[in-house]
């Protein structure tokens, strides 16, 4: 399992996204380096994992064989020697008692004296066997225990880590929900302007303008007029519409004709009503080099609308048609309607969930904008009445602002505050959209700020509306801003249109309080080399916890030497702590000559960590340690923090020595030896209440059950 979830993590380690377009948003970049992030921290797990597994062979089962070895083993010897010393003695006994009274005397005492050696040897053998296998028993509650403690803590150290890790994990995935959301939200919009543009483009092609190219080029039909009558003649025209320029080259051209391609300059555009003439598919255009008015065919009606736009083409004069173009423009009228919708959005619906987002019937939209712009009474509906709802007056707003002949923000300026959104620096994009606000005209700069500061209001209601500046830019990006012609990559930059909104809205106070110190230009943007203000969110770079050690205490050289001695000459190597690949840098002062262990332990946090309770249940700092009577050092604070914690408090009335009173040890000095106390003949008393440090006083969350979770704690 370890080893395919490292392999997963290569695997997002060397994943690269492919993205469409020159410039990412911030979201983006978060998105793109995540499965980095996603790599580092299934690294640090597994990293974790292993070591845990190499403690397990380190601190349980290779102190344990050692103890077989050396101690079981050594017992075996003894038991060995104990018999063949008895089996000696016994048979040499048998015989001295066989040996007969005639002997002589000084025979029969060379006899004594064998067997008093023999027997000596037996009992020093029986001794040694006795004692050696009382030592095995009694260093089995130590020696057996202890590395099983070693190797929980181990697992628990693990556990905990990794709760850590979830820890930071969560704000990071907050974040990163929040940029997969808001990327959502550019997808949906663009993913529904690029639907509009494909039915567009099925119900009339159009052939893509490349960069240098006549705007629009293609076959048309003109009108000739000649003594004898009428002929249309194809020509193959190209329209510059910058310029303004028509050239026109002939197809057929009849041999000696002197009829060759013409220059025109484009003068006016309008369309050819069908009972006007026989033809379909007309258009009349007039001329600065011709008198009089030319007319075209185009080869289908698509065509011909596509002809019609690229020249500013017009419709026939009419009473409902000129009506109709007022309607569109940023007039008083306009204006009027939308401080109407604002007020009413503003005084019974900015607490909507999802305002701006829902969407009324079109039925009820298309009713409200005839009764509002009707060229009889404009502006004669009230919309603080109960005859239009919330979604319906919000969609009207929506649908007037995007059918504007020219959008809020200009198709002029489009291009440049598309340019400051896709800037990686931050202080770019704010002073260039700063500055290019103030570049629009006085009508719309005064639409954008009623707008935006209506949808700041609409913001700071955001608990119970649900709509955030990001979701607001999404809705009124495509509104305020178009480009002027619509193609694919016109579409791709609908999300830098919303973050150009996002930005009005989160910096409205300072871009309106005034126009920018320097109104001459937008600053210039920095290469692309340098470092980015922007920095994407990241967990993998946090500072690293620290690390608890469980064997970390110093021991003296004497106490060094005959630490672990067996009685072969052998020693049994103590628990190693554990260690991490990357170490935290040290506190300050934490291992600084001259300090004393109080001033030189870690401050509290302001929030307290159980993995730091069983410590400051101690009133004292971290003691030296200590070297109990069986010659094994053993970590004082796993000793008073755990074994302590599980065994019933000593009666009031009995110290282990002065100061030691009620179950709670008073602080060592460096080089005090632990004094052993035995426990009292009788049962103790029940277990009275361990007074509370002061430091916990203020926490009784953290006070109830805690003698039961130290063990967990530590």
């Amino acid at each position: 399992y370890s080893s395919a979830v490292q392999k997963f993590s290569q695997t997002l380690q060397s994943f690269q996204f492919d993205f469409i377009g020159d410039t990412l948003t911030d979201d983006e970049i978060n998105i793109a380096e995540s499965f980095k992030e996603f790599a580092e921290l299934l690294h640090e797990v597994e990293l974790e994992r292993s070591m845990m597994v190499q403690n397990a062979s380190d601190l349980l089962i290779k102190p344990l064989e050692n103890f077989r070895k050396e101690q079981i083993g050594f017992t075996k010897e003894r038991k060995k020697k104990f018999e063949k010393d008895g089996e000696k003695f016994y048979s040499m006994l048998d015989r001295h008692l066989h040996l007969s009274s005639k002997k002589k005397e000084s025979q029969l005492q060379e006899a004594d004296l064998q067997v008093d050696k023999e027997r000596h040897n037996f009992f020093e053998s029986s001794l040694e066997y006795v004692y050696q296998i009382q030592e095995v028993q009694e260093s089995k509650k130590f020696s057996i225990v202890e590395p099983v403690l070693a190797f929980l803590h181990s697992l628990f150290t693990y556990n905990n880590l990794t709760v850590e890790l979830t820890q930071d994990f969560l704000p990071y995935k907050q974040q990163l929900q929040l940029s997969l959301q808001n990327t959502r939200n550019h997808f949906s919009s663009t993913r529904e302007e690029l639907e509009d543009l494909k039915k567009r483009m099925k119900e009339a092609p159009l052939t893509c303008k490349l960069p240098g190219q006549p705007t629009i080029e293609g076959y048309l039909y003109t009108q000739e007029k000649w003594a004898l009558g009428i002929s249309w003649v194809k020509y193959y025209c190209q329209y510059e519409k910058e310029a303004k320029t028509l050239r026109m080259t002939p197809i057929d051209q009849k041999p000696g004709a002197k009829q060759g391609t013409l220059d025109l300059t484009l003068k006016s555009c309008v369309r050819r009503k069908t009972d006007s003439i026989d033809k379909r598919f007309c258009f009349d255009i007039e001329t600065n080099e011709r008198s009089g008015t030319i007319t075209l065919q185009a080869l289908s009606e698509a065509n011909r609308r596509l002809w019609m736009e690229a020249m500013d083409g017009k419709e026939p004069v009419s009473a409902n048609t000129a009506s109709l173009s007022k309607t569109v423009e940023l007039n008083e009228v306009g204006f009027k309607f939308v401080r109407k919708c604002i007020n009413a959005v503003e005084t019974k619906g900015i607490t909507t969930e999802g305002v701006y987002r829902t969407v009324g019937s079109n039925i009820q939209v298309q009713k409200l904008l005839n009764a509002f712009f009707d060229p009889k009474c404009p502006g004669d509906v009230d919309l603080q009445s109960g005859d239009w709802d919330i979604k319906t007056i919000t969609s009207s707003l929506k649908f007037y602002l995007r059918n504007l002949s020219e959008p809020v923000m200009t198709y002029k300026l489009h291009k440049e505050l598309v340019l400051a959104a896709k800037s990686e620096n931050l202080d770019y994009r704010l002073g260039a959209i700063h500055a290019l606000v103030y570049k629009l005209p006085d009508k719309n700069r005064e639409m954008l700020e009623l707008l935006i500061q209506h949808l700041v209001n609409v913001c700071e209601h955001s608990r119970e509306n649900l709509m955030s500046p990001s979701n607001m830019g999404v809705i009124f990006g495509p509104t305020l801003m178009r480009a002027q012609e619509d193609t694919v990559a016109a579409m791709m930059n609908i999300k830098f249109q919303n973050i150009v909104v996002e930005i009005l809205i989160e910096h409205f106070g300072k871009i309106y309080s005034g126009p920018p110190e320097d109104t001459t230009a937008p600053p210039v943007p920095p290469p692309r080399v340098a470092a980015r203000r922007h920095k994407p969110i990241t967990i993998s770079k946090r500072p690293l916890r620290e690390r608890p050690v469980f064997f970390g205490a110093s021991v003296e050289e004497s106490g060094a030497e005959r630490l672990g001695q067996t009685p072969n000459g052998g020693g049994v190597e103590a628990p190693r702590p554990l260690h991490r690949s990357r170490l935290p840098a040290p506190r300050p002062g934490a291992d600084e000559p001259g300090r004393s262990p109080a001033e030189s332990r870690p401050q509290p946090r302001p929030e307290p960590e159980l993995g730091k309770l069983g410590n400051r249940l101690q009133d004292g700092g971290a003691k030296p340690a200590g070297r109990a009577a069986n010659g094994v050092v053993t970590s004082p604070a796993l000793r008073t923090a755990t074994l302590q914690a599980r065994r019933p408090a000593p009666r009031p009335g009995i110290c282990g020595r002065e100061g030691d009173c009620d179950g709670v040890p008073k602080p060592r000095s460096h080089g005090d030896k632990p004094v052993i106390t035995r426990p009292p003949v009788r049962p103790p008393d029940p277990p009275c209440r361990t007074p509370i440090p002061p430091k916990l006083e203020q926490r009784p969350d953290l006070i109830a059950g805690t003698a039961e979770e130290m063990p967990s704690s530590v």
